[in-house]
């Protein structure tokens, strides 16, 4: 699609809603406009709901977000947060426990490893596999042994690890440079990389958000969905929607803009800027609503 055009509101009448891009995307809002008893609305953490900060630790839910999120899930067949990171952690960061609104949200963390229900308040997960605790014990020497300790740290997530070069003196370098050994010692424990915002996250193969997203969405029947995201993660959970397309189900593909990665600019209906445009979006949708 280009380079990406950050949306402002659409025409006379409809003040404060953006009006997507590509005719699928605007078949996606009307559906979940006209139907929103049989849509979902999925969304990426960080970069998406939470701003991007240099300690991952530190990251938290824009202020409005759990606001708007609880005005808008009960007049939809469901709200999910599709995550990287542990379930319980998006549920500790985002402020989601507890909150009139959100009794059903589900958060599917680890990319679909693991699952957190505000119904139950308990997060069911499948067994971890072995090497991500067999990377974890060799990546500290295997950094130092490349020379590429400085400015670089590892973030420990439970079912991954995580390398982060944003605080090196210099980020993007520090990232290119790693991401073939990281890689090649991902495949000597059976993982592999994914690349996100200056950093390079060691997992295992076979789940990602768009196995997530799609599994969810035919499990709760969903008939249009809303997925925003913000990173590389996301390019599967976009192509899951891309896919259900075809196969009836609307969608809207929205990218929480960044200038770090624009792979996803180039395929969403809709760019928004950064966790407030998410957030706007998400209330403009609510006074939309009946």
């Amino acid at each position: 699609m280009g380079d990406p055009t950050y949306a402002q509101p659409d025409r006379p009448g409809r003040p404060g809603l953006p009006e997507p891009v590509t005719p699928a995307g605007r078949d996606g809002l009307s559906a979940l406009l006209a139907r929103p008893e049989r849509a979902v609305v999925a969304l990426d953490f960080d970069g998406t709901l939470a701003p991007i900060v240099a300690d991952p630790e530190q990251a938290r839910a824009h202020p409005d977000a759990v606001p708007a999120l609880a005005a808008l899930a009960p007049r939809l067949r469901s709200v999910a947060v599709v995550t990287g990171r542990p379930a319980g952690v998006a549920v500790r960061y985002g402020g989601f426990a507890g909150v009139a609104g959100l009794e059903h949200l589900v958060v599917l963390g680890h990319y679909g490893a693991e699952r957190w229900d505000a119904v139950t308040g308990t997060v069911h997960a499948a067994e971890p596999h072995p090497g991500v605790a067999a990377v974890r014990a060799e990546l500290p020497g295997f950094l130092d042994a490349i020379d590429a300790w400085r400015g670089t740290w590892i973030e420990e997530k439970g079912r991954a690890v995580a390398v982060h070069t944003r605080r090196a003196q210099d980020p993007q370098a520090a990232f290119d440079a790693l991401r073939e050994p990281l890689a090649e010692l991902a495949a000597r424990h059976g993982l592999i990389v994914e690349p996100g915002r200056m950093v390079l996250e060691l997992r295992p193969p076979g789940m990602d958000k768009g196995v997530a997203l799609e599994e969810y969405l035919r499990e709760v029947g969903a008939e249009s969905v809303l997925y925003a995201g913000d990173d590389l993660g996301d390019l599967p959970a976009f192509g899951a929607v891309e896919k259900l397309r075809s196969d009836g189900v609307a969608g809207l593909l929205v990218c929480s803009g960044s200038t770090e990665v624009t792979d996803l600019a180039g395929r969403a209906d809709l760019v928004v800027d950064g966790p407030p445009g998410v957030v706007g979006l998400l209330s403009a949708i609510v006074a939309r609503l009946p």
